[in-house]
């Protein structure tokens, strides 16, 4: 039985070079004999609309993707807090599937939630108010609606604001909260959650209400790649580089 792959934080942009050479190998290489591919948010650094599809670096990644779907393997897609803004248009050149923002799936014979991961991260206010603004359809439709080298010059700026505010949090808070967890554990009656966004990845055995629960957290690419790779014999991290 072919394995079911997860990947996580890519944030593929030009000047990275290393992950994009990375991710070009995984789409000619693993991806091609999955049985499925699901990449669990911030796929790109930034996405600020389908236009991007026509830049170079965007149509070399989206044209990778469409090498997966096209060998018939499923792609599934999933918008983190870098890429919020993937669209359909993005979606049919693909070849993909956009996700919701959690879905629970049967891989391996075991019910998973999957998600970004970054709802579970409920100490930090401040970054949950801006989730709750970016999530909401009217926002992103008044922002679509803005030129798009108004919502390039947006991105940048966002960025910055990002990397300047995560630097002066206490590391504490830029986790998951466990009772978050908990939470989302028991709605959605599972025993196993695939989720990236935090950077820390690890795999997490707990016991809640008397099930043993089973916690798997993405790599974020950075000189390489970092995959999940699960089927009915279990869960494997696999690497790669260009």
């Amino acid at each position: 039985m072919k394995p079911t792959l997860f990947l996580s934080d890519l944030h593929l942009a030009p000047e990275r070079p290393a992950s994009a050479a990375a991710f070009d190998a995984f789409a000619r290489g693993p991806a091609r004999d999955a049985a499925a591919v699901y990449i669990m948010g911030d796929l790109f650094d930034a996405w600020l609309g389908d236009e991007q599809c026509l830049e170079p670096f965007a149509r070399e990644v989206v044209a990778g993707l469409r090498e997966i779907s096209d060998a018939g393997v499923p792609l599934y897609v999933a918008r983190g807090n870098r890429d919020f803004l993937l669209g359909e248009a993005f979606a049919k050149a693909t070849g993909a599937t956009l996700l919701p923002e959690q879905s629970i799936v049967a891989i391996g014979g075991k019910k998973t939630l999957l998600s970004h991961g970054d709802e579970f991260c409920t100490d930090d206010v401040d970054y949950q108010r801006y989730r709750t603004l970016y999530r909401d359809p009217a926002y992103q439709r008044r922002l679509l609606s803005l030129p798009y080298f108004v919502r390039r010059w947006i991105g940048r700026y966002l960025r910055r604001k990002s990397r300047f505010a995560t630097a002066r949090k206490p590391e504490s808070i830029l986790d998951v909260n466990g009772r978050a967890i908990e939470r989302a554990f028991r709605s959605a009656g599972v025993t196993r959650m695939i989720h990236g966004h935090t950077h820390r990845p690890a795999r997490h055995d707990t016991m809640i209400d008397g099930r043993p629960r089973e916690r798997f957290v993405l790599a974020d690419w950075h000189d390489r790649g970092h995959y999940l790779e699960v089927d009915e014999q279990g869960a494997r991290t696999r690497e790669i580089t260009g």
